[in-house]
């Protein structure tokens, strides 16, 4: 990491498992990176809010996803740092990265609530996977992270 980058804080946010009755996970594929690389639904947290109402906040406005219920809040916390060429692009330059509360979710809606195309999209598409898959589909610098919540879904499904 670039000297200078390392004085800059980490950002507070969130991190949203969701299963559907197969136990497949939600995915989207971001429309600023648009590779073979998809993510779950993740995002800040706002002044005044927990990370539970920001999950349930960032899950409604990437996927319009309101019809879940929690299975389990991650103890852990997990951090990932921006590769040097994305520090000073997200998030204005103000963080090198992001520690964040993960929660896993059961989607219990129709997937005809499912819409990315929100009033600020930040996904062009969206799939279920298997869970073994989730290391796979993550960019380079938040693999250690879908790793560790990889392991987490399973200790709870079996």
């Amino acid at each position: 990491m670039n000297k200078n980058n390392q004085n800059l804080p980490l950002r507070s946010g969130v991190g949203i498992v969701v299963l559907n009755k197969e136990n497949k996970i939600f995915v989207a594929k971001r429309i600023d990176n648009p590779k073979n690389f998809w993510q779950m639904p993740q995002g800040g947290i706002d002044k005044n809010e927990n990370y539970y109402e920001a999950a349930l906040r960032e899950l409604k406005e990437e996927t319009s996803i309101t019809s879940v219920k929690l299975i389990k809040k991650i103890d852990r916390k997990y951090t990932y740092i921006l590769p040097d060429n994305l520090i000073g692009i997200i998030w204005k330059g103000k963080f090198k990265g992001q520690v964040q509360k993960w929660f896993i979710m059961r989607f219990v809606g129709n997937e005809s609530e499912i819409n990315i195309n929100t009033k600020n999209p930040e996904f062009l598409d969206w799939k279920w996977i298997d869970i073994d898959e989730l290391p796979k589909i993550a960019v380079n610098f938040k693999l250690d992270v879908y790793k560790n919540i990889k392991k987490e879904i399973k200790k709870i499904l079996n």
